[in-house]
């Protein structure tokens, strides 16, 4: 399991991190755009469509997407947008996570299907802007996700004895959700200081939040950091009562494309708020 797990994730960094770091953004935000449209057909399976259906799903989804790019430029600063879609996560997450996994079928299937793909393509336009604007910006709020779920992990493992929702994630603490944050802190303290010692091509999010102030600062990394965590109970919450471990196969030894990204789906819009702000 674990070979498999490392050689599905060398092979997408081969394939991501050139495009990632290509001059050209378009490389990037088309490869990404892919993994949106088998993320919108796992979406489409986890809500009990049939394959053909949720295929569709997905690829309307990347359909609409595309045509968004098309008409708009990703260049375009747009904070409204992130604002709404940053409002929405931070009502709306607590809520899901309070009703439960009982909670989640008493949404009608129409209404969590329709929210679920618009939230999918909101944090890929996140992305993409994240993206045309700086590889350091979207490094910097890719990295937060990753850094709180590495030491999540860690901290979980060691100190982990209160469980933080045992009904959705048995495996999570309160252990793993506050060492999370003081990865977070410290990944935000060396990059802040890194990049106004040596400079980085483009402003981090960490070079934002440091100007608007340290109290703000560490506000708002903790709110990412929670953030984090609540993007991942969402989606155990939905496969739980789907009855399914896995969104999907199509990552050997990871599961799906939303088991991968389902930390970044609230923090990518967020991010941009913050970073627009």
């Amino acid at each position: 399991m674990l070979k498999q797990r490392i050689i599905t994730a060398l092979l997408m960094l081969a394939v991501l991190l050139p495009a990632l770091f290509h001059s050209d953004p378009r490389p990037f935000c088309l490869l990404t755009l892919l993994l949106i449209v088998a993320g919108g057909w796992e979406w489409g399976r986890l809500n009990g469509l049939a394959f053909g259906a949720a295929l569709a799903c997905g690829l309307g989804l990347g359909a609409l997407l595309g045509l968004a790019w098309w008409q708009f430029d990703l260049a375009q600063a747009q904070p409204l947008l992130w604002q709404v879609t940053g409002i929405f996560w931070l009502v709306a997450a607590p809520l899901l996570l309070r009703a439960g996994v009982a909670g989640w079928p008493r949404i009608a299937p129409a209404l969590r299907l329709c929210i679920g793909l618009t939230l999918i393509g909101l944090a890929w336009w996140a992305m993409a802007q994240a993206r045309v604007q700086g590889v350091a910006l979207l490094l910097s709020i890719m990295a937060l996700v990753w850094t709180a779920d590495i030491a999540a992990y860690f901290g979980g493992k060691a100190f982990g004895r209160r469980k933080l929702a045992p009904s959705i994630s048995p495996g999570k603490s309160w252990a793993g959700v506050y060492s999370g944050a003081i990865g977070v802190l410290l990944l935000a303290a060396c990059w802040t200081w890194a990049e106004q010692r040596y400079g980085t091509p483009g402003a981090s999010l960490y070079g934002r939040l440091w100007a608007m102030g340290p109290l703000a600062m560490l506000g708002a990394l903790l709110l990412l950091t929670a953030m984090s965590v609540c993007g991942d109970l969402i989606e155990s919450l939905v496969k739980r009562s789907a009855g399914v471990k896995d969104s999907s196969q199509l990552l050997p030894g990871h599961g799906g494309v939303l088991d991968r990204v389902d930390a970044l789906l609230p923090v990518l819009p967020l991010g941009m708020m913050l970073a627009t702000l």
